[in-house]
């Protein structure tokens, strides 16, 4: 679907933004491979974490709805024979749960869409060969290291050595290695997208899975032989999501209040919120789990540096952020953001360049001098989520209005996201209250 938009006065509003698909993903996995029945409160509904309730399926879990929101999970009494699992889009799904899959005797094979069997896999299914996993892949499939491919457990443990250009890869050994029949060793010489991993941690921590390591996290040593145990959790809010309305005020000016987000999850993209400061918006906390971001006046945002590594998901957003801001501003260190749904590097500098912006690309960055406006006129959404929500935020300060072709994505991880925004925007020629 094509979406035409047009430039609006300024934002102004109350929205609570949905739960975090990362919290929602792992808190379905694990729910899956402990012994017992669990509860989920406030999940996210979205098209990722409906193919992660399908892979949870698939493996033997029994899902059903609570009368309020939530889930209950009850994990498989046995595993199927044999497993086939359709991740969807959902690359989360795909990397965590061929780790936990890998510790069960039974062929679990993995495939998705179109755009999933992009995903690069190679690096974590050899660290789970080098712990005892068989991966095979079907003849129709030419491509090693990609989906569809089978693995086979179950995991004994061992040493391994895994170059993570996404952070996804070690936190699946990192679930997948308590519960291999032997000790592991995990040697990180590069690790990107370091706060995921922290709350991967978290979830080793609440289930009181032993391991150690340091604050380098260039190796990680598992006793094998561990077990998962129910639990009940409610998901909190989800920041990348949130990220489009903190940056909307940026972009159009005006005030968002943004609820259900908690200041200590280890999500790393509320590091936006800092980042936004530093480009002039003031932000405020103003209940334990509510959020105000006031924006500048337009012309009033500023340029910076930031170094992306932590926060890849965040680059197209920002980059639509910096180009209303006046002066250079640099996004780096974030190679790993051409190994997402798209080449985000790419499809931004495409994008935001044919509306009239000038922007540089490099392997690991973009780069903006900011003019403080965009002209309008039509982009490409790619199948990408933030990349169309990134978008959707640029029209609101563009000099005419912008046609998006290509919306659909937005239900990956918002279905909602259009109606919320329509709900903060105050049409051109229109006061504020």
């Amino acid at each position: 679907m094509d979406m035409t938009l047009s430039p609006v006065n300024q934002v102004s509003g109350t929205i609570t933004v949905p739960s975090s698909k990362s919290q929602t993903i792992r808190a379905l996995l694990v729910a899956t491979f402990a012994h017992g029945r669990s509860i989920i409160h406030n999940p996210l509904d979205s098209q990722d974490t409906r193919s992660c309730i399908d892979a949870c399926r698939a493996f033997g879990a029994v899902i059903q709805p609570l009368e309020t929101e939530g889930l209950v999970v009850e994990s498989p009494v046995s595993y199927p024979s044999k497993i086939t699992i359709d991740c969807g889009n959902s690359g989360t799904t795909l990397y965590l749960a061929s780790g936990l899959g890998a510790h069960i005797g039974s062929p679990v094979t993995f495939t998705g869409d179109a755009q999933l069997k992009n995903r690069p896999v190679k690096p974590l299914l050899e660290a789970l060969s080098d712990l005892g996993a068989v991966i095979t892949y079907p003849e129709d499939n030419s491509r090693e290291g990609y989906p569809p491919f089978t693995i086979t457990g179950p995991l004994t443990g061992g040493e391994t050595s895994i170059v993570c250009h996404t952070s996804q890869h070690l936190s699946a050994l990192l679930l997948a290695c308590p519960l291999a029949t032997g000790d592991s060793k995990v040697t990180v010489p590069l690790l990107n997208e370091r706060p995921y991993v922290h709350m991967t941690r978290s979830w080793l921590d609440m289930q009181d899975i032993e391991y150690r390591t340091d604050d380098a996290m260039d190796r990680f040593d598992i006793p094998g032989r561990q077990s998962f145990s129910p639990f009940e959790t409610t998901v909190q809010g989800d920041y990348s999501s949130a990220s489009f309305f903190f940056c909307a005020a940026a972009v159009a000016g005006g005030c968002v209040t943004i609820k259900g987000l908690d200041p200590k999850d280890p999500q790393g993209d509320k590091e936006i919120l800092e980042i936004l400061e530093r480009m002039g918006c003031a932000i405020d906390w103003i209940e334990p789990r509510t959020v105000r971001v006031q924006g500048p006046h337009k012309g009033g945002l500023l340029s910076g540096t930031f170094d992306l590594n932590a926060i890849p998901d965040a680059l197209p957003i920002l980059a639509v952020t910096a180009c209303y801001a006046q002066g250079t501003t640099v996004l780096g260190n974030v190679p790993q953001a051409r190994i997402k749904e798209t080449d985000r590097i790419a499809v931004m500098h495409e994008n935001l360049a044919s509306l009239g912006a000038a922007i540089e690309e490099t392997e690991d960055a973009l780069i903006i001098h900011g003019t403080g406006s965009l002209k309008g006129g039509s982009c490409k959404g790619y199948d990408d989520h933030r990349v169309i929500m990134a978008m959707a935020i640029a029209s609101l300060a563009c000099d005419d209005p912008l046609t998006i072709h290509g919306t659909d994505a937005v239900g990956v991880t918002f279905p909602t996201f259009f109606t919320l925004l329509q709900d903060i925007c105050i049409p051109t020629g229109e006061e504020t209250t």
